[in-house]
């Protein structure tokens, strides 16, 4: 697969373009390779482009007054990143925006994203609905510290980040659900061990219903 397919295909779930449209807009977009723990954002800077992962991992993250990190998000191939306030408002943002490891992006500028409105106008509906999508992610991600528990949390990770779930350290996913790695490792080996009893239990129910067969 070339690698600009994978965007246009990112696109075709919200919009149907033409050739010479498709062509417009891999036209606007660069490439780069991203080593790890490089920054693409640090809190302060203004977000002047959105990045789309082609390939490893980037998360983007705040650090509190006592140095903690909180990650807000992760972006692996196929999403999209970027600080949304400091993208759209072209203010400083909070939001720090890191490589977890060796990635290939392509980013397309807000200046460039502006002038692709006029030449092709369905990529306004496209950025609105991922717009959207994102403040919903971030009300949703809000509400589920407020009230969930820590496994819940864990829960929600696995649900809307499946195939990263075995690829993260673990010390980022527990500043994601907001806890530190030692409550995580602890929590996981929790429910493992709950994991273990299921299986037992229905092992040995399996075994009854066998028996009295």
């Amino acid at each position: 697969m070339a690698l600009t397919d994978l965007i246009l295909q990112n696109v075709s779930t919200h919009i149907r373009l033409e050739d010479e449209e498709k062509d417009i807009f891999l036209s606007m977009l660069k490439q780069q390779k991203v080593k790890r723990k490089q920054h693409l954002l640090r809190e302060g800077e203004i977000c002047r482009v959105s990045s789309f992962v082609l390939s490893g991992c980037l998360r983007g993250y705040t650090v509190d007054a006592d140095g903690t990190e909180h990650v807000l998000n992760f972006a692996g191939p196929n999403w999209w990143i970027a600080d949304m306030y400091s993208l759209l408002s072209q203010k400083p943002g909070v939001l720090n925006i890191e490589a977890l490891e060796e990635a290939e992006i392509l980013t397309l500028s807000k200046t460039d994203q502006e002038r692709l409105y006029k030449e092709v106008p369905h990529f306004e509906r496209f950025f609105r609905i991922i717009t959207e999508n994102s403040l919903v992610s971030y009300q949703q991600r809000l509400l589920d510290n407020l009230s969930l528990t820590a496994e819940e949390r864990y829960s929600s990770f696995c649900k809307r980040y499946p195939n990263l779930v075995n690829e993260l350290p673990a010390r980022q996913i527990a500043a994601y659900i907001g806890v530190t790695p030692e409550f995580f490792s602890k929590m996981k080996h929790h429910l493992l061990l709950m994991l273990l009893d299921e299986l037992c239990s229905g092992y040995l129910l399996n075994e009854e219903h066998v028996d009295e067969a």
